[in-house]
């Protein structure tokens, strides 16, 4: 799936912004997860923006707090029954645009090393979910706009996501149940020079006021194999003509069918009428 850009988000990072180090909670302002290249290594980092000045962090040493004033109640509108959830039932909602006090996640490809280095972009999978309740990201355009389902954990595994170079997007995060939450993600690039790099990691959240960031819980869900990500992340890049590509093989190979069969019943009847004629008197 290829999700539109949230507009209105142009920034440029600084080449020179700092690795931190050390555990951190981030339950307010702007973050963004997004693939790094330093020193010839790939890595899936958190970009916390919210710092001053802005920092790159490890996934491992930090968790993405949502608290309880990301509640919302499930609408009563059809358009929402993706969420697997009944109309007004409350659930936290880390939404597309900023709400203040709210932690603001989204994802970029904008590290400069990773500019200078991708061919086209990058396709960032979600490879399995563990925690307490459901967890969708879905994109929508304005208050009137379909939504778009980018990420479920309702669906199989694994679930790539194609983002160009130099995109910076918002989407609504929604948690079906508190609790500690636990997300493997992986990104897979084509690089300028021909050759692929990957990286993976796990996003922890915690999700509300009682629940406690937790550093530790090690992710032990089934992951898909190594070759089912590459094979959905290939055809996650398909152009749009890809499906009717297929569908037009198909028609043309039954018409095939059908007139071979045709043939084949023509010279059965064929060489049974010349059968009678020669046997007739």
């Amino acid at each position: 799936m290829t999700p539109t850009p949230t507009a209105g988000l142009d920034q440029t990072l600084d080449a020179g912004q700092a690795q931190a180090t050390g555990r951190a909670v981030l339950e307010t302002g702007h973050v963004d997860i997004g693939p790094r290249l330093r020193d010839g290594k790939w890595t899936i980092q958190v970009h916390d923006d919210h710092a001053v000045p802005p920092v790159w962090r490890d996934p491992a040493e930090t968790v993405l707090r949502v608290r309880d004033t990301a509640v919302q109640q499930v609408p009563e509108d059809e358009a929402y029954a993706f969420l697997g959830e009944q109309p007004g039932t409350p659930v936290h909602v880390v939404p597309q645009t900023e709400k203040t006090g709210v932690v603001w996640i989204g994802w970029n490809t904008q590290d400069p090393g990773v500019l200078g280095a991708i061919d086209r972009g990058v396709t960032l999978n979600l490879r399995g979910v563990q925690g307490p309740g459901a967890v969708t990201v879905f994109l929508q355009s304005g208050n009137l706009g379909a939504p778009q389902v980018l990420w479920s954990s309702a669906k199989a595994y694994p679930q790539p996501l194609w983002v160009e170079t130099n995109t910076h997007t918002h989407a609504n995060w929604v948690f079906g149940k508190p609790g500690v939450y636990l997300l493997a993600v992986e990104v897979t690039a084509d690089l300028a020079d021909g050759s692929t790099a990957s990286a993976g990691t796990v996003l922890r959240l915690a999700v509300g006021d009682t629940t406690e960031p937790d550093f530790d819980t090690a992710f032990t869900a089934a992951l898909p194999s190594a070759r089912a990500s590459a094979a959905a992340a290939a055809a996650d890049q398909e152009p749009s003509g890809g499906t009717g590509d297929a569908l037009l093989f198909v028609a043309i190979a039954l018409v095939a069918a059908l007139l071979i069969v045709a043939a084949l019943v023509w010279r059965q009847s064929s060489v049974r009428r010349r059968a009678e004629r020669e046997s007739a008197p």
